[in-house]
């Protein structure tokens, strides 16, 4: 029988427990940041390419979208808790082995296998424990603050990895995260957790079917910069001219049905099942998933825009880099905190619409400031408003996903959230990319073709090799390749600005279809539950 949460704990003890699920939320969204801003020196340390370690942060992403719902089913069968600390210790071995890969190989088991899998056991049993250590009433403060770790985590890491690269080694940021998930370990004891049920074997068919659906769409998606969304590019792979993108993300898709199917087999059998489907017919429960979809949607596609800006159009370095994403940390971090305890009654749809106009604010707001010759200073308001938006949403959504079930259920939506999320993710990092391309290279093509200081050879010959999509460099990177290919001076000033305005265009462009998606995700609030947590809604 579950354990009732106790609501009269020292405020000591509760911080404790707080903070031990808050450092395991921002180590396991900490990496992949570190490691976007580590990419060359990590590739020549391995003896890899920067395409290598690509691929290494692409498995990291796969095996924690496709294993969430098992993770989250075995923290329901062994105990949240253990099932945290399982993931503590697989999480740093992976840690130790990515710090001392000696090539791509070992870097890839530490980092992509041991570390995806420590991240799927944990991220889970975090959303599970908050409901056994925490009061209803006290849930959205403790899952703001979680949340709020993970994305400041995501902030904070070029930062640190750009620090730690630059005067040591990023060797070290791995190392320092064994020594974390000792003192982690240690602190687990002062976690309550509820009894686990007595638990039939683990759907292994459903594990596979999960696992190959999310893996398969998710892989597409995270693709389809390189491969195009529905047309393939040149050289990639297609069928009948078909991207792999698309007939990836259809195959995963009727994977993920037939996943349903069998679960649904597995209850009428009085078999236990991986994931209740019936749980998506909550209408709270589905409601507050589709919001964490869009959040971290968003807040991706600004991780992925903003830093490119700054490192590449502007040429920051990665520690002036995360210098200037600070303004998102401190006012999501302020946001967090604030709301729940300000307005503890507060709407979570009035709070959640509020966060997602905020965010729409910050992202207009830098629509408009981008311009060829602006400087970093224009990112500093619209991070703000982002970080206000992010911190609004994560203070409501993680309360309102657990509210919606009864506490022994809240590890399978653990499971379900952090899917989500991982989705919401993966989808946002390669929407962005690839309208980012997209957008670039047309305006490029077009810029170069129109320009009279580029003659018409050099523009036909770009307009053939480039068709595929031309990559986002800095100025002083195409400049030395022009004149390295032997152009004139005037003809490498010509395309250099062309490049440049091209690049804002599709910056613009990249930030405007998230702006889009902002504005669905607004109307799309009336799904999440008007009445706080611990209230009860009227009945229908």
């Amino acid at each position: 029988m579950a354990t009732e949460p106790t609501t009269g704990r020292a405020a000591g003890a509760a911080g404790v427990v707080l903070l031990t699920l808050a450092s395991g939320q921002f180590l396991m969204t900490l990496d992949s940041s570190v490691m976007n801003v580590s990419i060359a020196q990590v590739a020549h340390d391995v003896g890899t390419t920067v395409t290598g370690v690509q691929t290494a942060i692409t498995l990291y992403t796969l095996v924690m979208a496709t294993m969430m719902i098992t993770g989250g089913k075995i923290g329901t069968m062994i105990g949240r808790r253990k099932a945290f600390a399982i993931g503590c210790v697989i999480y740093g071995a992976g840690s130790l082995t990515t710090a001392l890969a000696p090539n791509l190989g070992v870097l890839i088991l530490g980092w992509s296998v041991l570390e995806g899998l420590g991240a799927a056991l944990i991220m889970p049993a975090i959303v599970a424990l908050v409901a056994s250590n925490f009061a209803p009433a006290g849930r959205p403060r403790a899952y703001g603050l979680v949340a709020s770790a993970g994305a400041i985590a995501v902030a904070m890491g070029p930062l640190i990895g750009g620090a730690v690269t630059t005067y040591w080694t990023w060797r070290l940021v791995f190392a320092g995260e064994v020594v974390v998930v000792a003192v982690i370990l240690l602190l687990t004891r002062r976690i309550q957790d509820a009894v686990p049920s007595d638990r039939a074997r683990i759907d292994l068919v459903g594990v596979v079917l999960s696992a190959l659906g999310l893996g398969m769409a998710v892989f597409g998606v995270l693709r389809s910069s390189e491969w195009g969304w529905v047309r393939a590019k040149p050289d990639a792979p297609s069928l009948w001219g078909v991207s792999a993108t698309l007939l990836l993300i259809i195959a995963g898709l009727l994977v993920v049905r037939a996943f349903f199917w069998w679960q649904r087999r597995r209850v009428e059998r009085g078999q236990e099942p991986l994931v209740d489907v019936a749980l998506l017919h909550n209408s709270r429960l589905t409601g507050g998933l589709l919001m964490f979809l869009f959040q971290f949607l968003l807040q991706a596609g600004l991780f992925f825009t903003i830093p490119l800006y700054l490192s590449v159009a502007l040429g920051l370095s990665a520690f002036q880099t995360g210098v200037r994403l600070l303004p998102l940390s401190v006012a999501l971090f302020g946001a967090a905190v604030a709301v729940p305890k300000l307005w503890p009654r507060a709407s979570p749809r009035r709070v959640v619409a509020i966060g997602l106009v905020s965010l729409l604010v910050g992202i207009v707001s830098l629509i408009l400031a981008l311009d060829v010759g602006a400087g970093p200073e224009i990112v500093t308001v619209p991070l703000l408003f982002a970080g206000v938006g992010v911190g609004a949403l994560s203070s409501q959504l993680g309360a309102v996903t657990v509210s919606a079930v009864p506490d022994e259920l809240t590890g399978e939506v653990g499971g379900l959230q952090n899917t989500s999320t991982n989705l919401g993710a993966s989808l946002g990092t390669a929407l962005a990319g690839s309208v980012l391309i997209g957008a670039l290279t047309t305006s490029f093509l077009l810029g170069v073709d129109e320009n009279s200081a580029v003659p018409d050879e050099l523009a036909d010959s770009a307009t053939v090799q480039l068709a595929g999509g031309i990559p986002f460099l800095s100025d002083a990177d195409l400049r030395s390749g022009l004149t390295d290919a032997g152009l004139p001076a005037g003809q490498v000033d010509a395309v250099v600005e062309e490049n440049a305005s091209a690049r804002i265009d599709g910056l613009r462009t990249s930030l405007a279809v998230l702006a889009v998606l902002a504005a669905v995700a607004v109307f799309l609030t009336r799904l999440v539950p008007q009445r706080p947590v611990g209230a009860r809604d009227p009945a229908p």
